[in-house]
């Protein structure tokens, strides 16, 4: 399980999309992708239509008890996995869980339990998942993305990025939230610029996985409304991959031939 965190803006969307082309062009996994933005945008960059989210689902659930709907009789945990699985986007090459806001006020605690076992459930079912989380670093506060195999802390070239991505391996330390490896990722940087991330990546305590260069591509796609998964093999940014998918060990999953 990879988690891609970081600062609003930093480009963790754009790493996780990435990241997920590489395995479907280099490998036979069909990984299951977390969208945990709220504001849920990882659908359009990958060029699939979404319906209701987990957060729809479990808001809906929370209503429905408040309100008495639901019998007491009812397993509540089966009612709420069987939503869960219809809010699931599957596809040939890659299934998609968008977690989206709860609509239901307030906070149930049962229900969110609950949630978090369904959605271990869930992962555990694939070899290979990637989170795409929400900005700053209140998932980690809330364990949101715990017990992960590599978190990729996405920096641009700003003070805050830098910031963010030092308080995001600080808090893996204070909250226990049990991630095995963590590494620091670069977006926007350049050639001249390699070295001031290197010394961040150190001063920070964080080992570099590498960086993703300015691509105009990138924003020509984003822009025209094109999935990046069809970006050209001469994409900067994805050839840049390569190096970051190799640092973190992703790469030996590549298909033998």
């Amino acid at each position: 399980m990879v988690s891609i965190s970081g600062k609003g803006g930093t480009g963790k969307t754009t790493l996780t999309s990435l990241l997920l082309k590489w395995l479907i062009e280099n490998t036979e996994e069909v990984p299951l992708v977390v969208d945990a933005d709220p504001a849920t945008n990882l659908h359009s960059v990958l060029g699939v239509s979404l319906g209701r989210t987990v957060g729809q689902a479990s808001g809906e659930m929370k209503k429905r008890i408040a309100s008495g709907e639901l019998s007491p009789t009812v397993p509540k945990r089966d009612v709420l996995e069987a939503w869960i699985f219809q809010t699931l986007v599957e596809g040939d090459r890659f299934d998609l869980l968008a977690m989206g806001r709860s609509e239901g006020e307030g906070c149930y605690c049962y229900v969110n339990s609950v949630l978090t076992q369904i959605l271990d459930t869930l992962t555990s079912n694939y070899s290979v998942t990637l989170l795409d989380m929400e900005a700053g670093i209140e998932h980690l506060s809330r364990r949101t993305d715990r017990d992960v195999d590599v978190m990729l802390a996405v920096t641009d070239p700003s003070k805050m990025g830098f910031e963010t991505a030092k308080r995001v391996k600080e808090l893996i330390s204070e909250v226990h939230v049990g991630v095995k490896r963590t590494y620091l990722v670069g977006n926007r940087f350049t050639e001249a610029t390699h070295d001031l991330l290197q010394r961040a990546a150190d001063e920070i305590g964080l080992e570099l996985a590498g960086y993703l260069p300015n691509d105009d591509q990138i924003m020509v796609y984003n822009v025209a409304g094109k999935p990046l998964l069809e970006l050209p093999e001469d994409s900067a940014a994805y050839r840049a991959i390569e190096d970051i998918v190799e640092k973190i060990g992703l790469d030996v999953m590549r298909s033998r031939t």
